[in-house]
């Protein structure tokens, strides 16, 4: 392994490691301040001063428990088998839910300030730059059950709600499965090595991760649908007691964008649908079938060229390389991040399966985790998650409540990260015909996929949570929604009887507890990350510190705000996202004429 490109990442300047003396000093302090703090209550009419006060206060322990969750959110991923990993994450709940009481009886101060008082409390000089985050405490404590049922909910959510979620994390970061390879071989697979399976070229491959990697969750579907269950009627009953008049109402809120904006968004997607179904249907016309069966889904259709298979240090130096080119900042912070060891990708058994990006506020730090198993889909993951990161980045010199960005906002930043690859990719000079096309079916790939596999998510999701208002939902109906809704959203260029009825268990995100709905936000990322990488091929480099502002404003305007504000544009108007979807034109003749 090239120096240049380690991939096992260093968490050491976060701690000097799990149970150290430093680790161990940190809790300790911050269990005391934390408890400290929750007896410190304001008074009845607190002033404006006192107010800002305890902002300040909390403001500082977030950074911490964020800094702590981080730690220890990293550790479980890297090796899902660590008891006393898990059993600490268990206690940082219980301070999670401690900081949730304090910051709902803020919430619930907040909502209750005549309107003079609360703009006295905005114009306090150590408030500069949390005015939004502000507003938007004020905005939810209007809409919370009083402090004391919102301290209860917390302190159930620690042992139910989240627990579900943490059930499920350990549940498959054990997982594994023998498959049999096409040679004949039979291997030991871990779960987390399934989805990279099944986007191998060689269909008999895919087949077998498919087959032989479902019958994990067949045999836990049981559990599987009983936290899906637990997790959903856990927020409905507290919609329901908070008052909250639609199940989307919080997830929007979190989104920080309108039902007008999604609804628009979604019109957009249904009205162009076919767009993408094309290039499904050409996807199987290279495959010789008829239609796709849902293993074929994340495949590529083109031949990778010779040399097309990475190693990590050929995927990174392509991903430094393109970075550099077009955005010089970027590249530098890649570099940045590989010479400190901020990214963890070795492919091993015991990782937990998925990808994501994390940080502490309190080191100013950010760190990538994935598993890396050859494939460009790695590759562009991995440019992703950078995005992700250099988003974090720009955002350095800020407070910390201006920097808590909604995750469509955060996915336009990562999806900007992969085109940047891509378009690098598709613009060297040397770059073969057969390579070409091959990049061309990747973009088809992240095309259908943003806009028919995650709107499918989204069309099951909603249909679960309308029916499990009226109560539970069986592991048989589970699996009919899920294949009604692929169904509806892939019609024909999905062959029939070859869905996946059971991808509501394979899939992590329905089982993330700290948000509802984890899939619009990454249709929304994708889409305007299209309009911002249209303006950056427009206006070149001259665009770049538009893009940083762009970033800059994320935590602190909600989504409208921040388009209109960038780019002059409405996105409650389905124009503006039909822009977006047709931006896939060319490449789709391109792809079509292959």
């Amino acid at each position: 392994m090239s120096s240049s490109y380690p991939d096992r990442w260093c968490l050491g300047a976060w701690f000097s490691g799990f149970g150290a003396a430093d680790y161990l000093a940190f809790r300790a302090a911050l269990s005391a301040d934390l408890k400290a703090l929750g007896e410190k209550t304001l008074t009845e009419k607190p002033s404006s001063t006192e107010i800002a006060q305890r902002i300040l206060d909390l403001e500082s322990l977030g950074d911490r428990l964020g800094h702590l969750s981080a730690y220890l959110g990293c550790l479980s991923a890297d090796d899902a088998n660590h008891e006393e990993v898990k059993g600490d994450e268990a206690w940082c709940a219980t301070l999670e839910a401690e900081n949730l009481k304090l910051h709902a009886n803020l919430r619930s101060v907040l909502a209750q300030l005549e309107e003079s008082s609360f703009q006295q409390l905005l114009a306090e000089p150590s408030m500069k730059e949390a005015s939004h985050a502000i507003q938007r405490m004020r905005m939810e404590g209007r809409q919370q059950m009083n402090p004391e049922l919102e301290s209860l909910a917390a302190d159930l959510n620690v042992n139910g709600l989240h627990a579900w979620g943490r059930l499920y994390d350990t549940l498959t970061g054990q997982m594994d499965f023998p498959m049999t390879f096409p040679d004949g071989r039979v291997e030991q697979v871990p779960m987390s090595r399934r989805r990279a399976l099944m986007a191998m070229p060689d269909r008999r491959v895919r087949a077998a991760a498919f087959h032989e990697g479902q019958k994990p969750w067949l045999e836990h579907e049981v559990t599987l649908a009983t936290a899906l269950n637990g997790i959903a009627g856990t927020r409905l009953s507290l919609y329901g007691r908070r008052g909250v008049g639609h199940f989307l109402t919080p997830p929007l809120f979190d989104a920080a964008m309108s039902r007008e904006a999604l609804e628009a968004m979604l019109s957009a997607i249904h009205e162009n649908l076919e767009l993408p179904r094309r290039a499904l249907r050409k996807a199987a016309s290279l495959q010789g079938s008829s239609a796709l069966c849902f293993y074929d889904l994340e495949a590529p259709q083109i031949a990778a060229p010779e040399g097309m298979n990475l190693s990590w240090e050929d995927a990174c130096a392509k991903v430094e390389s393109a970075f550099r080119t077009a955005y010089p900042a970027l590249g530098e912070y890649f570099k940045e991040m590989m010479a400190k060891r901020w990214i963890e990708a070795e492919p091993r058994a015991g990782k937990r399966p998925g990808a994501f990006c994390t940080g502490s506020l309190l080191r100013r730090e950010q760190r990538v985790y994935m598993t890396y198993h050859g494939t460009v889909h790695d590759m562009v993951t991995l440019a992703h998650e950078v995005g992700h990161a250099w988003h974090s980045r720009v955002l350095n010199s800020m407070r910390s409540m201006a920097v808590a960005y909604p995750m469509t906002l955060a996915e336009t930043a990562s999806n900007f990260g992969e085109m940047i690859l891509l378009s690098g990719l598709m613009q060297d000079p040397s770059l073969e015909a057969a390579t070409r096309a091959y990049l061309i079916d990747q973009e088809m790939l992240r095309a259908h996929a943003n806009l028919v596999n995650i709107p499918m998510r989204y069309a099951f999701e909603k249909a679960f949570y309308t029916e499990r208002a009226a109560g539970e939902v069986s592991v048989s109906r589970i699996k009919e929604l899920m294949k009604e809704a692929q169904q509806k959203l892939y019609g024909d260029t999905l062959e029939s009887g070859a869905e996946d009825s059971m991808f509501w268990a394979s899939k992590m995100h329905f089982y993330i507890t700290g948000l509802s709905f984890y899939n619009f936000p990454y249709v929304f990322g994708y889409l305007l990350s299209q309009a911002l990488f249209a303006q950056f091929k427009e206006e070149g480099p001259a665009f770049l510190p538009r893009y940083e502002a762009f970033l800059r404003l994320t935590g602190s305007a909600n989504c409208e705000e921040v388009v209109r504000h960038t780019l002059g544009q409405d996105l409650t108007t389905p124009a503006f996202w039909t822009r977006a979807i047709q931006a896939m034109t060319p490449s789709l003749i391109a792809y079509e004429a292959l």
